[in-house]
Order: structure tokens, then C-alpha cells, then sequence
């Protein structure tokens, strides 16, 4: 965790070391995957959880750059909001993945031949350099590089022939920045099902090319990347709304981890009489998720409620259980609990459970921006992007959360 200190104060630093390579240099060298990542930015596991937020960053990089300059980084930044507003949209998608990925952990007690695959893969101990490699950078920092991440998951699909559901639930396990949208969505792309029929296909030359010559597999990889088998994407939905709370009632402040910047609710009114954290880490697995990961989110949520703590009222400590945070509103006597919105994932099936279990109001916020681009992940991201510049023009004069 030393790598990626879980502060705001951090984040902003790597934020303000990073905007002057985010134009061009980015562009031309955003693919290498190089000892120390240089070329890529490091902010994702803040984004994840928003002790620095998506708008933030666009805005301190265009208050630099022209769009067009920038045009790779923002798009960037831009894929984790399709990917959320796709899924949010088609809830039942992360539904099936944990069904599946439930199967798939079957499937690995009774086939030994797939658990000893399986096993050697999550160890890195399948004698392709390049992969066992990436797979001991992840267990080690909680961090792959995007490229990396795509070439592991396609060795793991065709070359290792294991279920997409078991790496997506390793990178889930052992990511800081582990995103269920992203995560879940990246993977079936590359298995052929998101973008359906189209897989990625990493390759020797490709991987020689871009890790300037680190790794080679050549004559290890499957030339043969045939779509896997599963359900075709659903029809979306209609996004999700916005709640309004009433500010003449007692009101709680809940924070997770999927949103560690609540200042945009102060700035709507919220005065809460009371705070409390509850977080899904320990729900992105079936299995034991990194100490990195359960240490990494909790340190953030700890960061927010100190860096707003004269706005916050007494605060409990961060808690998975939603059966705590429904008597902490009993006993400080709430109308209603106030939080941002938490997107599909294991958060969200928290505050699914908490609203089972309490008769006060569980009410989500969603932020402005998201409001805006979520509705225009209806299809791909190639129509989504036409939306880009609309977008970006609505982030003016917006201040920081």
C-alpha cells in the first residue's frame, strides 16, 4: 500500500505531477508498460473511490490543454463513467457475472485439472514470463498497468483456457482501483461478449513492443481467440434518478467507498446530525480479498471523515454489516439517510440490504456529472464519445467537490 498512500493529499499530488505529461506525451505513451508506469497517470485507485473526482481531474488537465490535445487522457477518464452508466442501466449483468463466477468457483473443487490452471495463474506460476509476472504485480501493489491488464486477460481466457469469471474475480480480490463496472465489463470485452463475437488477442510482438523488450512469449500464446460462450446484452434500462431528501428532518450522512467526496451535498444544504461508513470491500468476492485492498479502502473512508470532520457530526467507525448502520440511525433517531449515490457493485448491494432492514428513507444522490452521462451509455462507447464535448463544456465553472 506504501505505493499508493490512500489520501486525498497524495492524489492531488499525483495529479498535479501528472497534468503536464497528459497532452502529447500521454498519446504517444500511454501503452508502454515500463518499470515505475511513467507514462500513465497512477490516479485510478483515488478515482475509484473518489477522494479525488472524475471532474477534478478533467478540469485540471483542460485548464492545461485543448481537448483535442488531450483527447486520449480525457477519453480515459471518460470510459469508467460509460462503463458505469452501461451497467447501471443493465443491472442484471453483475448479477449474472456473481451466479457465474459462483458456478466457475465450483467447477474449481471438482475439475482438477482446471484447479491446478487456475491455482498456477492466480499464483503466477504458469512459465509465461510476462504473465506470471503481472500476476505477482498485482498480489504485490494492488496495480496493473491498463495494458497489462488487457494482455493478462486475454492469455488467461485462450491461452490458460480458465473462465473469464474467476480472473475477473482476481483482479477484483487484489485491484485498488477495482471497479465492478469497469472490471466486470473489461473482461467480458475481452472475452468476446460485451462488443459481442469482437475478443482481444494479445500477441508476442505486441507485448515485445510495448514493454520495450522486457517480455517476448513468443510461441507461448494462442493464435485461436474464439468469442466464450454467454448471454447476450440485455435492452437498457431506464438511469437512475436522483433522490431528494427533506432538509426540515434529522438526516445521517452515509459514505461509502465508491464516493469518499461528499462536499457536493454540503454544497446542496446537507447538514447532517450524524455520519457513519459502511463499505463492500469485503462483498467483491466469494473468496479473501487483498489485505492491500481492505487496508487501502479503509485508510480513504478514514481521510474523508477526517478531512470534512467539522461538517459530519459524531461519526462511527467504517463498518460491512448493514444491520449496524440500521441501528446507528435508530439510535441517533434519523428521518432519513442521506448518501451518494453508490453504483451497481457490492456497495450498492449493501445499501440494498440496509433499506431491508430500516423504515428510515435510504436516500442516493447522484452527482450532476453523472446525471448527465450516464443516460448516453445506451450502446457503444463510439456513440457515447460523441457526447464527450458536451459534456466537458458542462464542466465549466464547476468547483471541486
Amino acid at each position: 500500500m506504501t505505493e499508493f498512500p490512500p489520501t486525498r493529499t497524495e492524489a492531488l499530488r499525483r495529479l498535479n505531477a501528472f497534468v503536464p505529461k497528459a497532452g502529447r506525451d500521454y498519446a504517444a505513451k500511454r501503452n508502454y508498460d515500463l518499470p515505475g508506469h511513467p507514462h500513465v497517470s497512477g490516479l485510478s485507485p483515488y478515482i475509484r473511490h473518489r477522494l479525488i473526482t472524475e471532474d477534478e481531474v478533467l478540469s485540471a488537465v483542460l485548464a492545461r490543454f485543448a481537448p483535442s490535445t488531450a483527447e486520449k487522457f480525457v477519453q480515459e477518464v471518460f470510459w469508467r463513467t460509460y462503463w458505469k452508466g452501461w451497467l447501471e442501466m443493465r443491472p442484471g449483468v453483475w448479477r449474472v457475472y456473481q451466479g457465474s463466477l459462483n458456478g466457475a468457483l465450483n467447477r474449481v473443487q471438482t475439475e482438477a485439472g482446471l484447479r491446478t490452471r487456475w491455482e498456477e495463474a492466480c499464483g503466477g506460476m504458469t512459465g509465461i514470463d510476462c504473465f506470471d509476472h503481472w500476476a505477482q504485480e498485482l498480489a504485490e501493489t494492488g496495480y496493473l498497468h491498463n495494458h497489462a491488464r488487457m494482455w493478462f486477460a486475454s492469455i488467461w481466457c485462450f491461452t490458460l483456457r480458465l473462465p473469464w469469471q474467476l480472473g475477473a474475480d482476481f483482479f477484483l480480490r487484489h485491484l485498488l482501483d477495482g471497479d465492478p463496472a469497469s472490471n466486470t465489463l473489461g473482461w467480458r470485452w475481452v472475452a468476446g461478449l460485451q462488443t459481442p463475437g469482437k475478443t482481444y488477442t494479445a500477441t508476442a510482438s505486441n507485448i515485445a513492443r510495448y514493454t520495450e523488450g522486457r517480455f517476448n512469449p513468443l510461441h507461448q500464446l494462442t493464435p485461436v481467440t474464439a468469442p466464450v460462450e454467454g448471454l447476450p446484452n440485455p435492452p437498457h434500462s431506464d438511469p437512475p434518478q436522483s433522490g431528494a431528501w427533506d432538509p426540515g428532518k434529522r438526516t445521517g450522512l452515509l459514505l461509502t467507498e465508491d464516493d469518499l467526496s461528499p462536499g457536493f451535498l454540503f454544497a446542496q444544504g446537507l447538514r447532517p446530525a450524524a455520519t457513519a461508513v459502511l463499505l463492500g470491500t469485503g462483498a467483491r468476492s466469494p473468496l479473501t480479498v487483498s489485505p492491500h485492498v481492505v487496508a487501502f479502502t479503509t485508510a480513504a473512508a478514514e481521510d474523508a471523515v477526517a478531512r470534512f470532520s467539522d461538517r459530519l457530526g459524531p461519526v462511527t467507525s467504517p463498518t460491512e454489516d448493514p444491520v449496524a448502520i440500521a441501528a446507528w440511525a435508530g439510535e441517533n433517531g434519523l428521518d432519513q439517510i442521506v448518501l451518494p449515490y453508490a453504483p451497481v457493485g457490492p456497495a450498492a448491494d449493501r445499501i440494498a440490504a440496509l433499506a431491508d432492514l430500516t423504515e428510515v428513507p435510504v436516500i442516493q444522490v447522484l452527482r450532476p456529472s453523472d446525471q448527465r452521462a450516464w443516460p448516453q451509455a445506451t450502446h457503444g462507447f463510439y456513440r457515447f464519445k460523441e457526447n464527450i464535448p458536451r459534456l466537458i463544456a458542462d464542466l465549466k465553472g464547476l468547483k471541486a467537490a
